[in-house]
């Protein structure tokens, strides 16, 4: 555990000093207690969901906890999570705000380990939206640091037990109404009894692989999108001729800086067909918003071009 977040400490977080995600469970608690033995300073941030009878004890616990382990500081955020897009995505919402606007400038330590990773890919791979998504999570998407992804969860465990400190249970952990819930206790087991162990580990080295191609491939579709950036549009011809890979990624990027949001798949593809398969179709949503107003990328005078559904791009001149 040390060597892993002092590893961290040295490629990402060379001032010494970091905030810690508590959330008074297993993985974060001994991340707090490594962290406190490797960084010049730790500060915890302990989120209280109030989704759970009882949840302000749970995080005065921890914030307790995070300062007899020697943390700087210890404070208890409490939020309130919403009811868009499921229970699970909405506290994730809430809580990264929460830790982002708590968070005083410092990276935050997120205790995720190989086992969430694994997790994490084949939760991907049942979306099927490519190598993006089975590509796990970064080491570092700043503001967010996550040293411990080539941890085993049973480690973390094994600390708090070393150090006499009592993990907090979430009862969310073992709901088989959650997806990740049944991945970590059906999915996950079956694989590995079928092909005979070491299916986290392998499932954690494709994420890391497929992280090192997509930075390259990112890369290279980033020059492509500024050698087809024509004012704010897109010039169709140079991503026509560009390699497939690319220019979705380049399309990506160019309308996610746009403003797009919950951009899918089949988006993209249609805003893709623009370039290589037109036959004079109009506008393609994109499932964002502009000031309120859903967006629409289109075709006209061999630019891709993108504005709202109010005030959109021109119709019926495009070619």
């Amino acid at each position: 555990m040390r060597h892993a977040v002092r590893e961290w400490l040295g490629a990402y977080a060379s001032a010494g000093v970091v905030a810690v995600g508590l959330s008074g469970g297993a993985d974060s608690l001994a991340l707090t207690a490594a962290a406190v033995a490797e960084a010049d300073a730790v500060d915890a941030l302990v989120v209280d969901h109030r989704l759970q009878d009882g949840s302000e004890v749970v995080a005065a616990g921890a914030a307790a906890a995070a300062m007899r382990l020697g943390c700087r500081s210890a404070r208890v955020l409490t939020i309130e999570v919403g009811g868009e897009g499921g229970p699970e995505a909405a506290a994730r919402r809430a809580r990264y705000a929460a830790l982002d606007q708590a968070r005083d400038g410092l990276p935050v330590l997120l205790g995720h380990t190989l086992d969430d990773q694994a997790e994490t890919v084949l939760l991907g791979l049942g979306r099927g939206s490519g190598a993006r998504s089975i590509q796990g999570m970064a080491e570092f998407d700043e503001p967010w640091g996550r040293p411990l992804l080539g941890v085993r969860r049973a480690t973390t465990r094994q600390l708090c037990a070393d150090l006499g400190v009592d993990p907090h249970e979430d009862p969310h952990n073992s709901s088989p109404e959650f997806t990740r819930v049944r991945l970590r206790t059906e999915v996950l087991p079956l694989l590995e009894d079928v092909l005979g162990g070491g299916v986290a580990p392998a499932l954690a080295r494709t994420a890391a692989h497929l992280r090192e191609d997509s930075a390259v491939l990112d890369e290279l579709a980033e020059k492509l999108l500024d050698s087809a950036r024509d004012d704010d549009g897109l010039r169709v011809e140079t991503l026509a001729t560009a390699a497939p890979a690319l220019r979705r990624r380049a399309l990506r990027a160019w309308l996610l800086e746009r403003g797009a949001k919950s951009l899918t798949d089949s988006n993209l593809r249609a805003v893709e067909a623009l370039v290589t398969h037109w036959r004079g179709q109009g506008g393609v949503a994109v499932g964002g918003s502009l000031n309120g107003t859903r967006l629409v990328a289109a075709r006209e005078h061999g630019r891709l071009i993108l504005g709202s559904d109010r005030t959109g791009p021109a119709r019926g001149r495009h070619h």
